[in-house]
């Protein structure tokens, strides 16, 4: 598949550098150049094809909303385990009307979404620099620059089709700006409500944007009614929202973010630090795209052109909105996906504002000089732009495919959730009903193993009193309370393993579960592939009994143990 993403790039660099001055000048060639940017852009998600475990957990509420039972992970049980709750409505309506499945549509709507912002980036980029120069021809060439150098972000790709939200928060996003761009405050103001509403940072996005609208209403650049109506429009969905949150789960934090501990901020901004690291270092292309951004509006002013400064405020918009990323994500400790989850919003912003202010540059640097058409014309013949858009976006691609965060990492990603499912769902067809399981990564296990199940997470996401007030757990990311779960929840069975199967039977016992368990390893028939669950004690023969009736896994017991019934 690397072969095909290659090829795919390879037709796309020669269409765009050889036809640059048709796609600038002809709408037909701009939309063949934009057809193989999204062909690219597909081709570049399938190379990752991973459903990441995290997405899992959603997936298990959409279903449970879907059903009938409500937006909870077990059956009765109010819990907030979620921090994406309009992803996990859009995903629970397919299968509501019409029995879609669920991961299918995850992985649909994530496709799309991604590939609907790496259109909106074309038009997004098209739209600041004809605010820049109303009148003009427009020079939406860059737009397709723009639009090339989104579908080359790899972590874009990596999350397309990963069942996560990370790309209808980028399309929001997106939205968002573009909304801002063409003067409609109240539209950008409802979706940055579904952008808060997709992801807990898109508050972040509304502060930002809230205050970039404040601030050009005091400047006179745009309507004093402006801010007010982008209040309003987040407002209208926002409030009632949040009062529903309160009145359902009965606390206005989510699990996802109670469960995670208050630790040292020295700690925490040393591990956002080394996280914002490797990001800096796998993008290092984008943000020297973003450097001379930054160089191109500091350097050629025009003031007194309204135009030409409104469009450089919309450039520092999407430049701010990056650096409250940055910043963001350094004090939150940085995060354990890969492929830089909780900064994949950043390069496509800071592509879209490169491109932007590229082409405000040029339209301020010859505002002067000859017409417009010369100038067009003379910004065809360069063929600097495209050039470096494809050489950034080829060295995007040798990061996805090589460094060890991103397609390596996914593909490790995948293979743990397709085991942990395989486990998920063996216990699902196994155990009776109603039975609790406790799991250490409750994600892709808990879904397949289905709603009969009641599963019980270790580190609290999915568990009210572990998230709130249980302890730091040994690496300081989590909370846990085995006391609780072995006394209160009382499960029959225990998972401990967080990566699926391991390569040897395990016969020591887990110092959470001595005493009232015993382990009982269980064999992958074919395979030298192991699972080791815990049983409770005082059912621990009916439990053998029925995993053991399952041909797929074979119980074996430990070399030194006596005979087990």
């Amino acid at each position: 598949m690397i072969y095909v993403m290659t090829g795919a790039w390879l037709a796309l660099a020669v269409f765009v550098l050889a036809a640059w001055r048709r796609i600038n000048a002809a709408t037909g060639w701009r939309t063949a150049a934009m057809l193989l940017t999204l062909g690219f852009s597909l081709v570049h998600q399938l190379v990752f094809s991973t459903v990441v475990g995290d997405a899992y957990v959603t997936f298990r509420y959409s279903h449970n909303l879907a059903e009938g039972v409500g937006p909870v992970f077990n059956p009765g049980e109010r819990v907030e385990g979620y921090a994406n709750f309009a992803w996990m409505v859009l995903l629970a309506l397919p299968r509501a009307m019409f029995g879609a499945d669920v991961e299918a549509t995850a992985v649909l709507f994530g496709v799309a979404c991604a590939l609907t912002s790496v259109l909106l980036s074309y038009f997004l980029v098209d739209r600041i620099v004809r605010v820049a120069e109303p009148e003009g021809p427009g020079l939406p060439a860059l737009g397709v620059a723009g639009a090339v150098l989104t579908a080359g972000v790899g972590s874009v790709a990596a999350y397309g089709p990963s069942g996560l939200e990370i790309p209808l928060f980028l399309l929001l996003v997106l939205t968002i700006c573009s909304a801002v761009a063409a003067r409609r405050p109240v539209v950008a103001g409802v979706f940055a409500a579904l952008a808060m509403m997709t992801r807990p940072d898109g508050a972040l996005v509304a502060i930002v944007v809230g205050s970039w609208l404040l601030f050009a209403a005091l400047r006179g650049r745009e309507n004093g009614w402006a801010p007010a109506g982008f209040a309003l429009g987040a407002l209208v969905l926002v409030v009632p929202w949040i009062a529903w949150r309160v009145t359902y789960y009965g606390y206005l934090l989510p699990n996802t973010v109670a469960a995670r501990p208050d630790g040292p901020l020295g700690r925490q901004l040393e591990r956002g630090w080394t996280y914002l690291s490797g990001f800096a270092v796998a993008y290092q292309a984008f943000l020297l795209l973003a450097v001379a951004a930054v160089a191109a509006l500091v350097h050629r002013r025009r003031p007194g052109n309204e135009p030409v400064t409104r469009a450089r405020s919309l450039v520092w918009l999407l430049l701010v909105l990056m650096a409250g990323y940055v910043v963001l994500t350094v004090f939150a400790g940085g995060g354990e996906m890969p492929a830089w989850r909780l900064l994949a919003v950043v390069p496509p912003l800071l592509a879209v504002a490169a491109t932007a202010a590229y082409g405000v540059f040029v339209v301020t640097g010859t505002a002067d000089g000859p017409s417009p058409v010369p100038r067009t014309r003379r910004l065809e013949r360069r063929r600097v732009l495209p050039a470096v858009a494809v050489g950034v976006c080829a060295l995007s691609l040798l990061v996805s495919a090589t460094h060890p965060r991103m397609l390596p990492a996914m593909e490790e990603e995948r293979a743990q959730a397709r085991e942990l499912g395989e486990i998920g769902a063996w216990l699902g067809e196994r155990l009776p009903a109603g039975s609790v399981v406790s799991t250490y990564t409750n994600g892709a296990l808990a879904y397949r193993a289905g709603p009969g199940l009641i599963v019980v997470d270790v580190r609290g996401r999915t568990d009210e009193h572990i998230a709130r007030k249980g302890e730091p757990d040994a690496a300081g990311l989590a909370t846990a309370d085995y006391d609780y779960v072995v006394n209160v929840r009382r499960p029959s069975v225990a998972v401990t393993s967080a990566s699926g199967y391991a390569d040897r039977q395990r016969c020591g016992a887990d110092p959470a579960y001595a005493g009232l368990y015993e382990v009982a390893n269980f064999k992958r028939a074919g395979s030298q592939e192991w699972v080791a669950l815990y049983l409770r004690r005082n059912r621990a023969s009916a439990l053998i009994e029925a995993l053991d009736a399952d041909p797929a896994f074979g119980y074996e017991p430990c070399a030194d143990e006596d005979t087990q019934p």
